[in-house]
């Protein structure tokens, strides 16, 4: 019997902010699924935390105890493994995960120990052949995600999947993949979450990651930050449409702020949101107060 199904969709540089418009995008561009879900208000600091209906919104501390700004491959690692990578390493590590990350996600990957609970697992994005060739030839590292997959002796999806509609690339609509001369479909926000939906349903927990909020963010852009999140809300309503909520868990966090505050271009020490809609969503929302609290309250609801 399943005791619940888990999509943990990451997105990258999503923080909780203020309720100031000039400075969070959030609060301007329209995410009406947000909305609807949080009684009207924007993902904002002030809405959380949010209890109601089938959905739990917990304000979640992203610092990790380590002085600095919070980082990718740290924040990434706390999320993923439960394990405090940070205080590993005596500081916050951006991009890619250095040895004693790798050394923590090769132990304590989600992915790995959902399979040694005798359980099915699956990350959901697609990568490019440019992507294998250059790991290969040492000019890229995996990062945090990748080695999550990996440890758990899982494959990467390509881009076949991708176009037999079992994937999602990271921008969700393949419109950089196209740029780049790839034959891919394009997708509407709307079709590439009905495809996650879909996807997620095959597995007890699947794993996906967008990260161009963090782009973003960093560019201080707010037209393109409006887009970005507008597409975000339009991909989540389908995701959340396409799923059976009465059996599923629909999780969504970051690992960092960054996004909501448009008026410094480097990450930010806000919170971010721990987004629970779906089956036992309040009992996994009662356990996560830090990162480092995630993949435990996600692992407890398989028993493990």
């Amino acid at each position: 019997m399943i005791l619940v199904q888990i999509l943990l969709i990451f997105i990258d540089g999503l923080g909780l902010g203020e309720d100031d418009g000039h400075r969070n995008p959030l609060v301007t561009a329209a995410t009406p699924t947000w909305r609807r879900l949080l009684g009207g208000s924007p993902l904002i600091r002030a809405a959380a935390p949010h209890f109601a209906g089938g959905v739990s919104l917990v304000p979640t501390d992203c610092t990790l105890g380590v002085p600095g700004l919070p980082q990718s491959a740290t924040g990434q690692t706390a999320i993923l493994t439960g394990q405090n990578g940070a205080r590993v390493l005596g500081r916050h590590h951006n991009a890619y995960p250095p040895q004693p990350l790798r050394e923590l996600i090769a132990r304590d990957s989600i992915l790995k120990k959902v399979l040694e609970g005798g359980y099915t697992a699956t990350f959901a994005n697609a990568f490019t052949p440019e992507y294998f060739q250059l790991v290969a030839a040492g000019k890229r590292r995996h990062s945090v995600t990748t080695e999550v997959t990996l440890a758990a002796g899982l494959p990467l999806r390509q881009l076949e999947d991708l176009r037999e509609g079992r994937a999602v690339y990271q921008d969700i609509t393949n419109e950089s993949l196209r740029e780049r001369g790839h034959d891919v479909p394009i997708f509407s926000p709307e079709e590439a979450g009905a495809i996650l939906a879909r996807l997620s349903q095959e597995y007890n927990f699947t794993l996906f990651e967008y990260f161009q909020t963090d782009r973003v963010g960093h560019s201080g852009n707010r037209d393109w930050a409006e887009r970005v999140l507008n597409l975000l809300d339009r991909f989540y309503a389908a995701v959340l449409a396409g799923v059976d909520l009465e059996k599923t868990l629909v999780v969504l966090t970051s690992d960092h702020g960054n996004i909501e505050d448009l008026s410094v271009e480097t990450h930010t020490a806000n919170p971010v949101p721990t987004l629970l809609v779906g089956r036992r969503h309040r009992e996994a929302a009662a356990r996560i107060r830090t990162l480092t609290d995630i993949a435990p309250a996600l692992l407890a609801l398989l028993d493990l």
